[in-house]
């Protein structure tokens, strides 16, 4: 009976140094401690500033000839590492910055590895493959498992036909880990049940631990992560290789049928990060780095010819005009008169969105006869305007070298390309073909109805926004105030905006209070004030922005349309200095020496001191103010433009209404 239990223990000690070990990697200042233990299954922990908030959760990934990666796992060789890498970021929050992270590879029998990273904004680890041949992937697991009953602001996925059909447009719900149901916190037309998935980033209070977003990055030719939630957290699902489509009114190919695997692989090749952001207060996540570096960096080169900027947008405003002698509508006179427009206020775009070509015939290389394509170009042209044209993805997709042939012959600088509505493999792939092709003929891309960043714009730079969120076009048609607009102005800088840019659409001059907002799909209105909607200009990251109403309103508003105008769309630094999620943010940026300053609140009235040490010392500024005016709580259009002058000494007081705000340049 001993001489069986010794052999049993010596068989169990044997084991656990052939597969049981901890392997730790942690971040350059030593708050971040990201392990992952190697067994029969491997798993993961993560320590914050000495706390360990996570652990137990499985990396593993089940191929579909049987094989786990992840599962009896024998570490060849463990290498531990550091680096610190410059990186050149002309369209993003800052111009370039400097990423400095430790690293470990686990190399793994059975050719391939698991490599981790940690930086002081967060940690990351991808399952790295060197097959000889090409292999399909039936599932990845991927948890996320806390030791605390956190609270969460999380995205949920309405329920469609198709599970996994979403434009990624969703409210944030606030709740804890483990709950089954939540206060809607921002707006929101639906009642998540425990089935809703769930996509990225989600955000996760720690308390006095800090803050983290479950993101990912580098999500190329593999489908994206949606969550599902457990009672300690969440789990990966993924959706399928689409097998067969069929195209829908807008000609975009809608899956019928799928495999029962989720991506097909190269044999050799990186996955996608699963990335968990940091920050140690809400205001350092706006501004958190950890998608955007973990990408692949820029593949098409120089980046001169992509030029950022403010662009007229005819859809939200329907195409109303006013004091012209023309008919408005989608018609050449119309876009003439965007030109125009431009043109005045130093604009550097206009859109032409959908109705431009035949949407019952679908045929894309002949618009409408109403609208004159070429001689648009030759005017816009003319004027040292670019023109942008709206298309489904699934049209261009069909067409892509010839209509970016034509199109980029004829001067149109890009495509708004919308309805993608999907993450899976073949969904993704689509993407970065699309965005590789339009580098190639000098075309930006503004993607819209499509998933949340995951790192394109590092590794095209020609894709210069995304859609993804719940912005200012859902006021078109909410009927009542579950679309609480303020308070979705205050949670995506933390969330949405951490993985990258966003077009929210804003720039909207009927401002209406919560008890007069009304939705007017012709004649739409914002909630909140003027100001507002002024600050969220430098508030959103957004290197392509939209003036979202009709031209000839902005003429008659000069003041507000000038000060909107005068505001860059990309910085050289951006950090923010004030904020909590759900309640208020404060955001400053520079570019060439002036400083923008937006901030913005819910629907509760606060007020805020803008302490100007951020400014360089021993210069004064001239500090012109657009902010809310003394009646913005009843009449949410009332603003007041005034200047002053400061220095970096100074303090500056303001009253903010109900979904109000301010914004400042500081020359």
């Amino acid at each position: 009976m001993i001489k069986k239990f010794l052999f049993s223990a010596a068989m169990l000690l044997a084991a656990a140094c052939l597969y049981g070990k901890d392997y730790t990697v942690s971040s350059p200042d030593g708050n971040l401690n990201l392990t992952i233990s190697t067994g029969k299954t491997t798993t993961w922990s993560l320590e914050v500033r000495g706390k360990k908030v996570m652990e137990g959760g499985r990396i593993a990934m089940k191929l579909l000839d049987g094989r786990v990666l992840g599962d009896n796992v024998k570490v060849r060789k463990a290498r531990n590492d550091s680096a610190t890498e410059s990186i050149e970021s002309p369209l993003y929050r800052q111009r370039s910055f400097t990423a400095r992270y430790n690293s470990l590879t686990l190399s793994i029998k059975g050719d391939y590895a698991i490599e981790a990273r940690a930086y002081d904004d967060g940690v990351a680890y991808r399952i790295v493959t060197d097959f000889k041949k090409p292999f399909a992937v039936r599932d990845e697991t991927v948890e996320y498992s806390f030791n605390g009953n956190f609270d969460m602001f999380v995205p949920f996925v309405e329920m469609r036909s198709d599970r996994y059909e979403s434009s990624f447009e969703s409210c944030y719900t606030r709740l804890r880990i483990g709950d089954r149901s939540g206060d809607m916190g921002t707006a929101g037309t639906f009642t998540p049940e425990p089935g809703n998935l769930v996509f990225t980033p989600v955000y996760v209070s720690l308390g006095e631990a800090g803050r983290l977003l479950i993101m990912e990055s580098d999500v190329e030719d593999y489908p994206g992560l949606f969550l599902v939630r457990t009672k300690t957290g969440f789990k990966g699902e993924f959706p399928p290789l689409p097998r067969t489509y069929a195209p829908n009114s807008r000609g975009v190919q809608r899956q019928t049928g799928v495999y029962d695997y989720i991506a097909e692989a190269s044999g050799r090749r990186c996955f996608p990060w699963r990335a968990v952001g940091y920050g140690k207060e809400d205001k350092d996540l706006p501004t958190n780095n950890m998608v955007y570096q973990l990408a692949a960096p820029n593949r098409i080169g120089d980046v001169s010819w992509i030029t950022p900027g403010l662009s007229t947008w005819d859809w939200w405003n329907a195409f109303r005009f006013h004091g012209v002698d023309f008919e408005g509508g989608i018609n050449t006179a119309s876009y003439k008169y965007d030109v125009d427009f431009a043109v005045r206020y130093g604009l550097q775009y206009i859109i032409l969105d959908e109705g431009w070509y035949n949407t019952r015939t679908l045929d894309v290389m002949n618009p409408i006869p109403d609208v004159d394509l070429p001689e648009i170009c030759r005017y816009a042209a003319s004027k040292g305007i670019k023109v942008i044209l709206w298309i489904s993805s699934g049209l261009l997709d069909g067409q892509l070298e010839k209509i970016c042939s034509h199109y980029s012959r004829m001067g149109v600088a890009g495509f708004k390309v919308d309805f993608f509505d999907a993450q899976d493999q073949a969904t993704v792939a689509q993407a970065y073909r699309i965005a590789e092709t339009a580098a190639r003929y000098h075309l930006i891309l503004d993607y819209h109805g499509f998933y949340k960043p995951t790192g394109l714009s590092r590794t095209y730079p020609n894709v210069v926004n995304y859609e993804g969120v719940f912005g200012l076009e859902q006021l078109k048609w909410m009927q009542d105030l579950s679309a609480d607009m303020p308070r979705n102005d205050v949670i995506i800088p933390f969330i949405r905006q951490a993985a990258g840019q966003l077009d929210y659409t804003q720039g909207a001059l009927r401002n209406a209070t919560k008890s007069a907002f009304r939705a007017v799909n012709d004649r739409p209105m914002s909630q909140g004030t003027r100001a507002h909607q002024v600050a969220l200009y430098m508030v959103f990251d957004s290197p392509f922005a939209m003036l979202c109403d009709s031209p000839s309103d902005y003429l008659r508003e000069p003041e507000t349309t000038g000060y909107i105008a005068s505001i860059p769309t990309v910085f050289e630094h951006s950090r923010v200095l004030q904020g909590r999620i759900g309640e208020y943010i404060v955001t400053a940026r520079e570019k060439g020496g002036r400083w923008y300053v937006g901030g913005i609140t819910d629907w509760t009235a606060r007020d805020l001191t803008l302490d100007l040490g951020f400014l360089p010392r021993g210069r004064s500024y001239t500090a012109k103010v657009f902010c809310d005016g003394m009646n913005a709580a009843y009449v949410a259009t009332d603003y007041k433009l005034e200047k002053q002058t400061v220095t970096s000494a100074d303090k500056m007081e303001f009253k903010l209404a109900p979904g109000g705000g301010f914004a400042v340049i500081f020359e």
